[in-house]
């Protein structure tokens, strides 16, 4: 392997520039990026950087003197358009080819679009980008009224940012309740309940028929008829993996680019991780994964892979989300389910579900209990067990179970 390009900038490649220099890797590490500017962190978009937390120039993955420092060049504003796989190398939008040694696809994911009439109007925006927190930022204290279509991560999220601020949030889901296919449903009705206390109009169970407007957006039309006003609509309804570079060249797809344990494609010079990785995980089929965790994780692993040190990628996934004094953190998979403990109390703002099959624990969700985060990623990684009886039992401290 003579050098290594990666197309995209984000956590997992970042990531893999690091790892791959602390393994001595001395090869060219290339990064093509689709956007200008350091590479950023995306999840601090809907909550920190909006909420004026965190400024634009924390929000570098690194800091500029890295890439020079560990001689990793990054190629600006610039995206892949083609991969030539027989003469090993990417051409670019602007018609650059940039040679491979090995290649690593870290496309990331695009927002879902909303396939109703009018979502093409001024003033239907996203939330996924730099360029796209900016101009909500810039605009957020003129806003008197806004309508979020997604009660997912992103949603909530920014829903508890705007309502903070003293704007009035309509909140649409499709869905019975918020967050329905990542959290219990204990999670999900308190979740609902709080953001509801905030002031935010929750709507579930309700579809959008039509975003109205003539110049700009002026208003949403659901499917029960109803037209909610709004000076901003927010599309949050999910994304999609950036596989159309991968399906182009030939590569085999299906809800992500399809790699085996190793987070290798079929073309043994092609890897591919994060958030656009259909990868296999043992009791889950093959998944993709959004989170800050798995790319990061997936990153190392394929470093490993690149420096003669192959293992299968078998990380616990956890994610997290901060929705005003809110606090969620979740460790492994909640997906099959049959059984929730309930440790503390809701009434307090700050407890956990413990989600089981039968005996075993898939998943822990705790909200403003950090502890029982940190407990339930070292039982899920096998490393301590606790039985149902042990996690509803209030006395039982969970850092002495083995």
């Amino acid at each position: 392997m003579t050098s290594v390009v990666v197309v995209g900038a984000g956590h997992a490649a970042i990531q893999l520039a690091a790892s791959l220099r602390q393994g001595r890797f001395d090869g060219p590490i290339t990064l093509i990026a689709d956007e200008a500017g350091l590479p950023y962190q995306r999840p601090p978009l809907s909550k920190a950087f909006l909420a004026g937390h965190m400024d634009e120039p924390a929000l570098a993955l690194r800091p500029a003197n890295f890439y020079a420092a560990q001689n990793v060049t990054v190629v600006e504003n610039d995206p892949a358009s083609a991969i030539d796989r027989a003469g090993h190398a990417v051409v670019t939008a602007s018609g650059a080819r940039i040679g491979y040694g090995h290649l690593v696809l870290a496309t990331g994911a695009a927002n879902r679009a909303l396939p109703v009439p009018g979502a093409d109007l001024p003033g239907v925006v996203g939330l996924r980008s730099l360029a796209e927190a900016r101009g909500m930022k810039a605009i957020l204290g003129d806003l008197k009224r806004v309508v979020v279509i997604g009660a997912g991560f992103i949603g909530l999220e920014f829903a508890a940012v705007a309502a903070e601020r003293g704007i009035a949030v309509t909140l649409i889901e499709a869905a019975p309740r918020p967050l329905m296919r990542g959290v219990s449903a204990v999670m999900s009705d308190y979740l609902a309940a709080a953001h509801r206390g905030w002031g935010t109009r929750l709507l579930t169970g309700t579809g959008v028929s039509a975003i109205i407007g003539t110049t700009r957006a002026e208003g949403v039309e659901l499917s029960t008829g109803e037209i909610v006003p709004a000076d901003l609509v927010l599309v949050a309804i999910g994304v999609v993996p950036n596989t159309g570079l991968a399906a182009a060249a030939g590569l085999e797809v299906g809800n992500g680019i399809v790699v085996d344990s190793l987070l290798a494609t079929a073309d043994p010079a092609i890897s591919a991780m994060g958030d656009c990785a259909a990868f296999p995980m043992e009791g889950q089929g093959r998944i993709r994964l959004e989170s800050v965790q798995n790319a990061s994780d997936q990153a190392r692993c394929l470093a490993d892979r690149l420096l003669g040190k192959p293992a299968a990628y078998a990380k616990l996934p956890w994610f997290w989300s901060d929705q005003g004094a809110l606090k969620l953190q979740i460790a492994g998979l909640s997906g099959g389910h049959d059984r929730t403990i309930l440790r503390g109390d809701p009434a307090s703002g700050a407890f956990s579900v413990f989600c089981y099959q039968g005996e075993r624990l898939l998943a822990v969700e705790s909200l403003n209990r950090a502890p029982d985060h940190m407990a339930a990623r070292r039982f899920l990684a096998g490393a301590a067990a606790v039985t149902p009886e042990q996690a509803a039992d209030p006395m039982f401290d969970l850092r002495t179970a083995n």
